[in-house]
């Protein structure tokens, strides 16, 4: 037994009622095509997405944020892993600096020129008399 499907015209002033079969009445439905009421009035349904197409397009979309998502986490472990090395380089040049300056002060308190390396007995005496508690450390408390 053949099954119809009703329709009714789509132009305002015609409004008449007519039956296709359920097999054209779905593929008029899937592919658009035009057709027409008893009257003559031109029709078609407008294509829009099936059910399956609006899902695929939004697992798209998921799959995209997601992607987004572990490039941005990706990224800032870049960033955190970076700032690590740099606060570790600063940190190493820092205690290098530090040792330095120790170096310095020690031979300047032992009367030696940090530019010649020439030893000066006044030296030595000025700072054994005049700055008898000077050592290295007092210039970590100066830098902090």
């Amino acid at each position: 037994m053949t099954q119809f499907a009703t329709e009714i015209c789509a132009n305002k002033a015609c409004r008449v009622k007519f039956g296709l079969e359920q097999s054209m009445y779905d593929q008029l439905q899937r592919n658009g095509q035009t057709f027409y009421c008893p009257n003559g009035h031109s029709q078609s349904y407008i294509l829009g997405k099936t059910p399956e197409q609006k899902l695929r397009e939004q697992l798209e979309e998921e799959r995209l944020a997601r992607q987004r998502a572990e490039q941005r986490v990706a990224q800032r472990d870049d960033e955190v892993r970076e700032a690590r090395e740099e606060a570790e380089h600063q940190r190493r040049r820092a205690n290098g600096y530090k040792g330095h300056a120790t170096k310095i002060t020690k031979r300047a308190k032992a009367g030696i020129c940090p530019c010649c390396n020439r030893h000066f007995v006044q030296l030595e005496r000025h700072m054994a008399s005049k700055h008898p508690e000077f050592t290295p450390l007092e210039l970590e408390g100066e830098a902090a």
